[in-house]
């Protein structure tokens, strides 16, 4: 099998494109900026689907599902909310089609089919959920109301890219109210923890805690807190974001409660959510020029048994040691492939899966069922061994974890390395296009200051870092008196 990929110094974002395609995760499709997900890809998506939604279970939230379209007037209803989204809402105008009579065989818009109110594609879901939750809240024995639906959104970007950027992408967004501003913010903190645990753990990606600058925080929220993770490439790219929502919902939507004492309160609220994105972070964070490279806790083929055989006499003599090992590695619900396909031969395979990211393979022939042994090879270091077949699947089980830590702590590493103190603003352009990575630089705290670095050198303030040390400096800019550090990046 030719993989004939794109090397990744040659250029980082055709590689990107070209092995999301080779690899069977996703397609452009017939909808301008609009993907196809493929089996493959999806597998690896409900993997992170089901384990966020044990997460978010764990954390007391139910799901639920809420429509796809929002009137325009209840979009418009929280202000801040309404004109972030507004440059990137598709809206529906008309009901129905009818024949064109000037053109056979085509359809026309019917003017007489006009909405009495437009309809926006939601492109998130606060408008329709808080109008909802009107319904649902009266006394303060309904709260907290913790709420999360997996949906599909459209966001009509120019520009698309497969997974990172694509007008309507998958998700899960979560919406909680509260009788206090301190459970509200603890939600969000609590969430943003449950993202981080998740991205560090399963996707074997580390990430950076903080607090969106005013300018880049959530259209609508008093605070955004997120999860930065930074690419081989050295652009970061956000893997989750938690809004604290104040009270600004609750009080466009009157979504109001009776406190203990009787008296009416406006309900505190939450958003939250991460999104499809995670597939693209997966694949810039590990893979390399031969292909994907998968964390065994989201591969959703984590070993492979290739058969090496001329005859079939020797193929059903591998076939049935094949199989044992095969309901072995089940019963410890490790997922495994015995790929004894006739139409290829090996080394097509081998290349079929190492290009997929399997994390393990085993290959076994004639020879090695005559030693008692088995080759096995590890994707992510793509190393060899021969093994004993004794106790051959706890030992794989022990390399399956051991690939997990490793890929981590390599992203780790990478990620330390990339981490520049700088304390003048050439050292912070010097940095940004020679090292690339985060730049961690003092700012004097003004939205303006922040626009001009981003005019000047595409690079955003990615986070206040929750762990920062505070301290008097000057803002590399400006001059202007600093408190601390924030993280610069240019990012995807």
């Amino acid at each position: 099998m030719s993989k004939n990929l794109t090397k990744r110094e040659e250029d980082y974002s055709k590689w990107y494109n070209e092995l999301v395609v080779k690899a069977d995760l996703a397609e452009n499709s017939g909808v301008r900026g609009c993907m196809v997900i493929k089996p493959y890809g999806y597998a690896i998506w409900e993997k992170m689907q089901a384990e966020l939604d044990r997460m978010f279970k764990e954390t007391g939230h139910s799901n639920a599902y809420f429509p796809l379209f929002v009137p325009k007037s209840m979009f418009e209803a929280e202000e801040k909310n309404a004109e972030g989204f507004a440059k990137e809402c598709a809206i529906v105008t008309h009901y129905r089609l009818k024949n064109d009579e000037t053109r056979p065989g085509k359809l026309m818009v019917d003017p007489n089919a006009k909405l009495e109110e437009e309809l926006i594609v939601r492109p998130t879901s606060e408008a329709i959920i808080w109008s909802t939750y009107k319904n649902w809240v009266q006394s303060y024995r309904d709260l907290p109301l913790l709420i999360n639906q997996w949906a599909n959104v459209v966001r009509w970007e120019m520009r698309t890219r497969l997974f990172l950027r694509t007008a309507e992408f998958l998700w899960q967004e979560g919406h909680t109210a509260h009788a206090t501003k301190t459970e509200a913010i603890s939600e969000t903190v609590q969430m943003m923890n449950v993202y981080a645990d998740f991205v560090e753990n399963f996707m074997a990606i580390p990430v950076v805690k903080g607090i969106k600058t005013e300018t880049e925080r959530f259209a609508g929220a008093d605070e955004t807190y997120c999860i930065e993770a930074l690419m081989q490439d050295g652009k970061a790219l956000q893997a989750g974001t938690s809004h604290f929502l104040g009270q600004n919902f609750a009080k466009a939507f009157d979504v109001k409660f009776a406190n203990a004492e009787g008296k009416q309160e406006h309900v505190w609220g939450t958003s939250w959510g991460v999104s499809t994105r995670l597939m693209g972070a997966l694949v810039m964070t590990h893979s390399d020029d031969n292909g994907l490279v998968l964390p065994p806790n989201l591969a959703p083929i984590q070993v492979v048994i290739v058969p090496i055989f001329k005859t079939d006499e020797e193929l059903e003599t591998i076939s049935a040691v094949a199989n044992d090992l095969v309901a072995q590695f089940k019963k410890l619900r490790i997922s495994v492939k015995f790929d004894n396909r006739t139409t290829q031969k090996p080394g097509f395979k081998f290349a079929e899966w190492e290009l997929k990211g399997v994390p393990v393979r085993i290959a076994v022939g004639p020879k090695d069922l005559e030693n008692g042994t088995f080759e096995i090879a590890r994707r992510d270091t793509l190393s060899k061994e021969v093994k004993s077949k004794d106790g051959i699947v706890a030992y794989i089980s022990d390399l399956l974890e051991q690939i997990q830590s490793d890929l981590f702590n390599r992203a780790l590493d990478y990620r330390n390395t990339h981490v520049t103190e700088v304390n003048s603003f050439e050292e912070f352009k010097d940095v940004l296009e020679n090292k690339t990575g985060f730049v961690s630089a003092h700012w004097d705290g003004t939205p303006e200051t922040e626009e001009k670095i981003k005019d000047i050198t595409k690079a955003t303030i990615r986070c206040i870092p929750l762990d920062r040390v505070e301290e008097e400096g000057k803002c590399i800019f400006s001059g202007g008196k600093s408190t601390g550090r924030v993280l610069f990046a240019k990012a995807y």
